[in-house]
């Protein structure tokens, strides 16, 4: 049997149950006993049933935290990115193919998706510009 994970993280919404795996038995049959739920946004950790975990267990659990909000991250700024590339094909969509009724379905929406993310860029921009003119030796030591 290949190497197996000492732990096995089943993601949620907002985490994962945390499961110790063990093929230490007679019929070498996997197991899998849940040990923790884990909530990402606020690192909670909770032991599962009356189980107390180990500082080991902890251990490996915030590490898996931390690497679960790296790739969340990094997921965010994706999908970002992904979205320019999108208005961008919604416009070449709009200016070459879309018929009137296709126009008339969407106008509104895309308009005021788009007033709505641009008035909260606008104000974010502002928010840097005005915080960097009060605090110039912080963008110097970020240079």
């Amino acid at each position: 049997m290949t190497d197996l994970p000492e732990y096995y993280f089943r993601i949620r919404e907002n985490g994962a149950a945390v499961f110790h795996i063990s093929t230490n038995n007679k019929s070498r049959r996997i197991e899998m006993e849940e040990i923790a739920a884990v909530n990402v946004r606020n690192g909670s950790i909770r032991p599962h049933g009356e189980r107390a975990l180990s500082v080991e267990e902890v251990a490996i659990i915030e590490d898996w935290i931390a690497a679960r909000r790296a790739v969340l991250a990094e997921r965010d700024i994706d999908d970002i990115h992904r979205a320019v590339d999108y208005l961008n094909l919604t416009t070449q969509w709009a200016q070459s193919r879309a018929s009137a009724e296709d126009l008339e379905d969407v106008t509104d929406r895309l308009l005021l998706a788009m007033h709505d993310l641009r008035n909260v860029l606008v104000r974010k921009k502002t928010e840097r510009i005005l915080s960097a003119d009060r605090n110039p030796a912080t963008e110097e030591s970020e240079a």
